[in-house]
């Protein structure tokens, strides 16, 4: 298990040069732990990525109202004019307990990342 949150959220950032930021939070909507790329300047203001973690979250719930249907929410992903986003949900049995979140560079393709190098990784956090 990393040392703390903070140090295996800086770990998913050394994957790649792409990667701008990668943060936990609760089910509850707290942020408790995040990293953003050496030099980079946030485009969110803590308040704002604040906000963000919890429409996440609201969001996340939502979509598990059709998994019984359409098999587990994987993670949910966002192309924004300046970033690319991700959600991962982080489950207990069939409980959301967190959410894993990650944003890119507009040139990175996401899609191997995230399946192959991310999701494999999170089962580090709370084991």
């Amino acid at each position: 298990m990393p040392s703390t949150v903070d140090d295996f959220c800086q770990r998913i950032l050394e994957i790649d040069r792409g990667i701008r930021f990668a943060g936990i939070a609760s089910s509850s909507g707290r942020l408790i732990g995040f990293a953003y790329r050496k030099g980079l300047k946030p485009l969110l203001t803590k308040e704002e990525s604040e906000t963000a973690v919890l429409q996440s979250l609201m969001r996340m719930n939502m979509r598990a109202t059709l998994e019984p249907k359409l098999g587990r929410t994987i993670y949910a992903y966002t192309l924004y004019g300046k970033v690319k986003r991700a959600t991962i949900p982080i489950r207990e049995s069939s409980r959301i307990t967190h959410i894993f979140m990650i944003s890119f560079d507009l040139g990175i393709k996401h899609e191997p990342i995230i399946r192959d190098r991310i999701i494999p990784r999170l089962d580090e956090l709370f084991s």
